[in-house]
């Protein structure tokens, strides 16, 4: 097993600018450092520092007809942009988002929705390798929501073009691959019927398409994905668990897999108001290798990871630990790693 332990701190700065003017809205400016030290089992190599940071502009207006303007563009490090989106609050009609760049829009908003005190069981400092659901999330997309009806909401999101480079105003650009146009749709109910006992629970599903343009790749069938799962919280409890499936629609190439299988679990406790504690399982599983008779062994089709977590707040400060553990990483039999991060988290 390869030892890792990252320590990490991170300083989120609060409002770092207001810009406001008459009848124009307002655009707020906050930022963030994280700070890591990184230490192997195996020995320290290079540089074990690290420095990350980030800026976020964020701006709103409200309209005449009393529709609302919502506008967020994240830059990186090193300035670098990251994602930008404007969401149109149109009342009684919804919400309609436009996003550019790395989205959480379509299904990629339900890759893990499983409780946990910190992070995702395979996103606390892990890199493990699993599937997760993309869909339309993934590109330039265009997502409606749906005003909550008895408990219930519905997303449809459009990618034109999926695959292609981030665009800016009065551009165009197209994908040289295989594929076109992506569509996803979910659904969100919290079937709660008045009840406090059932106002925790959510039921949560998913699916996504990519057409194909022509067959020249590899890909000669359309790409499917969905996802499902159920979140119950009741008091300090919180469980869930979720199934995912992913299709890629490859049918001739003889070294690949077509269909990937995932499922999660969580369980997280709020001991009190600042101390909270969860476990999570996240597991990948290729299958339907194209040429059956060289099917690989056992551990090179599956992923696996667990984690424990834990979370304290103290004011403006909230101390994370997790303790991860992952086998066969990046689908490699025999890879496992065991992984501690400690986060200090600032806020300002």
């Amino acid at each position: 097993m390869n030892k890792l332990t990252k320590v990490g701190f991170s300083a989120l700065c609060g409002s770092l600018a207001a810009i406001s003017a008459a009848n124009a809205g307002e655009l707020t400016v906050t930022g963030g450092v994280d700070l890591t030290f990184v230490s192997s089992g195996e020995g320290t190599t290079g540089n074990p520092v690290g420095v990350g940071s980030n800026l976020n502009f964020k701006g709103s207006t409200e309209l005449d007809n009393g529709w609302t303007v919502d506008y967020t563009i994240a830059e990186a490090n090193s300035v670098a942009f990251s994602a930008a989106n404007v969401t149109f609050g149109m009342g009684g009609l919804g919400k309609l988002n436009i996003n550019q760049g790395n989205s959480g829009n379509g299904i990629k908003a339900l890759d893990d929705k499983m409780p946990t005190a910190w992070e995702e069981a395979w996103g606390a400092g892990l890199n493990p390798g699993i599937k997760l659901v993309m869909g339309s999330g993934d590109s330039n997309n265009i997502m409606y929501t749906t005003p909550t009806i008895l408990g219930t909401t519905l997303t449809y999101t459009l990618a034109p073009d999926y695959g292609t480079t981030d665009t800016a105003d009065k551009t165009t650009t197209a994908s040289e691959t295989e594929t076109m146009e992506s569509q996803d749709v979910t659904i969100n109910i919290n079937p709660a019927l008045g009840t406090e006992f059932l106002s925790g629970l959510n039921i949560f599903a998913g699916g996504s398409v990519i057409s194909l343009q022509d067959n020249s790749g590899t890909t000669e069938d359309e790409q499917y994905a969905g996802v499902g799962g159920v979140t119950f919280s009741l008091g300090p409890v919180s469980i869930g668990g979720q199934v995912s499936g992913i299709y890629a629609g490859e049918e001739t190439t003889t070294t690949a897999y077509h269909t990937y299988k995932s499922g999660a679990f969580g369980i997280s406790f709020n001991i009190n108001d600042d101390l909270s504690v969860s476990y999570g399982k996240h597991k990948s599983r290729k299958a339907g290798y194209i040429q059956s008779n060289v099917q690989a062994g056992e551990n090179s089709r599956f992923v696996e990871v667990d984690s424990i977590q834990a979370a304290y707040t103290m004011g403006g400060a909230s101390l994370r630990v997790a303790s991860s553990q992952a086998d066969n990483v990046g689908w490699s039999a025999g890879k496992n790693e065991d992984t501690t991060t400690v986060s200090l988290s600032l806020a300002f």
